[in-house]
């Protein structure tokens, strides 16, 4: 028995700790343990481990006999980890926790926590999970996974085994499917790579910086119609002749400084940048959210409102190209690409034709309590729109490069197929935000666009490609980041810039850069790389066998 409670002890841990990773990055690795106890169910068969047990560990490195019938399962690298991450403090305030826990997808989060981890009287977890975080983070510098333990309003904490290795079983299939997945992917990239003819120069680096320089300002739109009042900085090559406009979007809770790395990279290329701030969905609105001055992460109407942003900025430097004598005659208005990160990779697909796809939200949202995708938390938010027909795409748009995207239900199959134009899909392995699998593998062969790329980070996460911002509300720690997040940003700079010049700027001399060969020339470890320029569900299916 105790060998089995042990084993199931695990696969709590790993289907709790997916689930804990939308409780704000890093907020805990893992779920309660217990209050004076803590109590392992499974149909009538019950153990449980005092929480001074865990206390005395924690404190002083002393495993009592209580704590020893289950650490002698676990090696010395896992109890020192379960050491540290019981007396870590995690710097969130009660104002921090308890605004991100009354919004939608902070319920929505709790309430599948609250599946595993449940009363005494195995009831819901739900409001014992909120209270313990929200007494918890009212003493300064104590919110601890410790102190949440012993703040359970409830004497014992009854851990769902039955509810949890259901979970489990489906992380484990979630799991099994993308390593088999990108095993296939790696595979076919390198058979790639070996049965072509390397075209001469792929070993120059084009990571190197371009020739031009360029300066930086920033300008204000307004945009009456929708009373939306935002920034957005402009990198002008130091050029008197038109040149291609790239725009970048940033993700939910991030802002233009994030992807600054790229804009600067893609301007010293020869490329006009320009990096709008969504004020809905940006770094403020997970400030103004942690501080109390709004009830929600974002508004449904983000959906909406971030294509518009990129349309309504691409209309001003139309207008400023005419009047201002700043961006007269260096500004390519027939020539403008894309690129977004997660909520952005969403919006640079809307402007690249694919709209929101209501069917498949009302299909998928309903079940979302059984999914392990966190991302559909986000997506599910747009069901609460008007199911109208909205104009998001641009035909202004040449070419987009969708990083981490966020897609599967908000578009799906029936809108992604739509795309007409060229679409590069960046994806690391390790994203447990946006899964590869679900949100960028999948979606990948429903692209029908003759020119699509899936370029696989191994190893990269949600936040690998993201440059930390001077406007960081909660510090991520490097588990969340990933390793060498300088190295998947050295990636980005590499592919998008011969992605970008073939596509948008028309320069067909940089299409062998977009190949196995190239990338193979590039890829270091501990984050190798892949590309594939095709992939089908029926290749998948047979590497899930």
């Amino acid at each position: 028995m105790a060998y089995l409670i042990t084993k199931r002890i695990v696969w709590t841990k790993l289907a709790c700790g997916v689930f804990s990773i939308g409780l704000l990055p890093g907020l805990t690795a893992y779920p309660v343990l217990g209050a004076e106890r803590l109590t392992l169910s499974a149909g009538i068969l019950e153990e449980s481990i005092p929480i001074d047990s865990l206390e005395k560990y924690a404190k002083t490195g002393e495993i009592d006999d209580d704590l020893a019938v289950y650490a002698k399962y676990a090696n010395q690298t896992q109890l020192t980890q379960l050491r540290k991450v019981l007396v870590t403090s995690i710097p969130l305030n009660i104002v921090n926790i308890s605004q991100f826990l009354y919004t939608s997808i902070g319920e929505r989060l709790l309430e599948r926590l609250g599946e595993v981890i449940q009363t005494e009287s195995r009831l819901s977890g739900f409001y014992a999970i909120r209270a313990a975080l929200i007494l918890a983070a009212t003493e300064p510098n104590n919110l601890t996974l410790l102190n949440i333990l012993r703040k359970f309003p409830t004497r014992s904490i009854s851990i769902n085994l039955d509810r949890s290795l259901e979970i489990a079983a489906t992380l484990q299939d979630l799991v099994n499917k993308t390593q088999n997945a990108v095993a296939h992917i790696n595979e076919k990239s390198q058979l790639k790579s070996t049965t072509s003819n390397p075209t001469a120069g792929l070993l120059a680096d084009i990571k190197k910086l371009g020739n031009f320089t360029w300066k930086k300002q920033t300008i204000t739109l307004n945009d009456q119609f929708r009373n939306r009042i935002f920034p957005a900085d402009i990198y002008l090559p130091d050029v008197l002749n038109p040149r291609s406009i790239i725009v970048i979007s940033h993700g939910l809770g991030s802002d233009r400084s994030s992807f600054a790395y790229l804009a600067e990279h893609l301007a010293q290329s020869g490329f006009v940048v320009a990096v709008p701030e969504h004020p809905g969905s940006n770094s403020e609105q997970l400030q103004a959210l942690l501080a109390g001055k709004s009830q929600t992460v974002t508004s449904p109407r983000e959906f909406i409102d971030r294509p518009l942003d990129v349309k309504y900025l691409l209309d001003e430097l139309t207008r400023l190209s005419q009047n201002n004598p700043a961006f007269q005659g260096r500004l390519n208005l027939q020539q403008i690409g894309v690129i977004g990160q997660s909520f952005g990779g969403y919006t640079a697909l809307a402007l690249a034709g694919a709209k929101i796809n209501f069917e498949q939200l009302k299909k998928d949202c309903p079940d979302i309590k059984n999914s392990l995708n966190l991302s559909l938390l986000l997506q599910c938010l747009a069901i609460n729109l008007p199911n109208i027909e909205y104009n998001l795409f641009d035909p202004r748009v040449k070419a987009v490069i969708a990083i981490d995207p966020i897609n599967s239900s908000i578009m799906g199959s029936a809108s992604l197929s739509q795309i007409k134009i060229p679409v590069m899909i960046i994806s690391g392995s390790a994203d447990t935000i946006a899964p590869a699998l679900p949100e960028q593998i999948i979606p990948f062969t429903w692209l029908t666009t003759p020119n699509k790329y899936l370029v696989l980070i191994n190893g990269g996460t949600h936040f690998s490609t993201i440059a930390e911002s001077p406007n960081t509300v909660v510090p991520l720690p490097i588990q969340v980041i990933g390793l060498y997040p300088e190295l998947a940003r050295s990636y980005v700079k590499a592919l998008s810039v011969p992605f970008l010049q073939t596509y948008v700027a028309e320069q067909q001399s940089y299409l062998p850069y977009l190949s196995a060969d190239y990338v193979n020339t590039i890829s270091q470890q501990p984050l190798p790389l892949s590309l594939v320029k095709s992939l089908t569900l029926e290749q998948l299916q047979e590497a899930f066998k």
